[in-house]
């Protein structure tokens, strides 16, 4: 599977640790950003590199840092087909896959330590979107939402 992450400067320190345990579990990491730290990035561009990666078929799932997940996450779901959620406790961060087909994990630096954040990746990036029924059925008024505008 490929795995996008990025992030802006909130995030950066992250960023490393969080790629080498995507890469630890088998998977490719495409590095979307930021490459560097720079404390005037913005995180609505690379909620967006995510969501463009995600819409070309580039990757499979995202994960996006910032200080806190919530703007990440608000600009991350601004986009066609994409199903970002702040997740900062293990259960949501693989139910968000299994039952709500989550594809970009938004995470905030500043609010968890680096040891949940690996833990939370591993649940994430481990969870498969479960088919049943109930799921399929939400997951299809959640994109009539999103057409609808």
């Amino acid at each position: 599977m490929k795995i996008a992450i990025a992030c802006d400067h909130g995030g950066y320190p992250l960023k490393d640790a969080l790629m080498q345990v995507i890469a630890s579990m088998g998977h490719e990491v495409v590095d979307l950003g930021a490459h560097s730290y720079d404390a005037n990035d913005d995180y609505p561009d690379f909620a967006r590199y995510i969501g463009q990666a995600l819409q070309h078929g580039q990757v499979d799932k995202g994960v996006l840092l910032c200080g806190s997940g919530v703007g990440a996450c608000i600009a991350a779901n601004k986009q066609t087909g994409v199903r970002a959620s702040v997740c900062h406790d293990v259960y949501s961060a693989h139910q968000g896959v299994e039952h709500d087909a989550m594809n970009v994990l938004c995470l905030g630096s500043r609010i968890i330590g680096p040891q949940l954040a690996e833990d939370l990746v591993r649940a994430f990036v481990s969870a498969s979107f479960s088919g049943e029924e109930r799921h399929n059925r939400r997951l299809e008024k959640v994109n009539a939402l999103e057409k609808a505008g």
